[in-house]
């Protein structure tokens, strides 16, 4: 098994929980500063030009809820999708809010030249995204706060949880620059409490990202 991954993106949410699956796989690095995803060799095997990829054998799976449901019904050991039928719809809730309104909201700040061409239009893309991620991450820390469960989807970790971290981590990256112990402290200590499993300190240990 592969992923194609890049540091600190989107695939970060399946290589945590690959480690967490304790498997076996081969992590494979996609260099974005020199558009590695948009090489022939990479477009041939995803032509979205995207990570995260996951190859087993020769299946090619891509877009991270379809990996992470992959993952944990591959390996059920691991507990990684719960089995309570609410939970279940909370774990498939969380997910594809985070890839059709997070994560989609966040590439109008980081990626507005997919939605504008001109330098003004982009400007425009990225002030309303700078808005709209600002009330969708006051959103999931509402949610984080009233939660009633210690994980995002039940009592026990699963594949919502790296993908809500994900999150978390651009957060605080410079192109948000949150304060997000202040600012959204339920978030945080979620964050902190998947940085303390032994799976999710490997897979950022990996790929060099400072634990929260």
């Amino acid at each position: 098994m592969k992923l194609f991954y890049a540091p600190g993106a989107c695939s970060l949410a399946s290589h945590i929980a690959l480690a967490e699956a304790d498997v076996e796989f081969e992590l494979i690095k996609v260099d974005f500063s020199s558009s590695q995803q948009r090489t022939e060799g990479f477009l041939a095997m995803n032509p979205k030009g995207r990570v995260p990829v996951l190859v087993d054998g020769d299946e090619i799976i891509t877009e991270s809820p379809a990996i992470l449901r992959y993952i944990a019904r591959k390996y059920p050991d691991a507990g990684l999708w719960p089995e309570d039928i609410m939970e279940d719809a909370r774990c498939a809730e969380w997910l594809s809010w985070c890839v059709s309104g997070i994560h989609v909201a966040f590439a109008h700040i980081a990626r507005s030249y997919r939605y504008a061409s001109s330098a003004e239009a982009m400007a425009e893309v990225e002030e309303k995204g700078r808005e709209t991620v600002l009330d969708l991450w006051q959103q999931v820390e509402s949610r984080m706060a009233k939660r009633g469960t210690t994980w995002a989807a039940s009592e026990r970790f699963s594949v919502a949880d790296p993908y809500i971290f994900t999150f978390w981590n651009w957060g605080r990256s410079p192109k948000l620059g949150y304060d997000m112990s202040r600012d959204f402290p339920a978030w945080t200590e979620h964050a902190r409490r998947l940085c303390d499993r032994p799976g999710a300190k490997r897979a950022l240990d990996r790929e060099q990202i400072d634990y929260a």
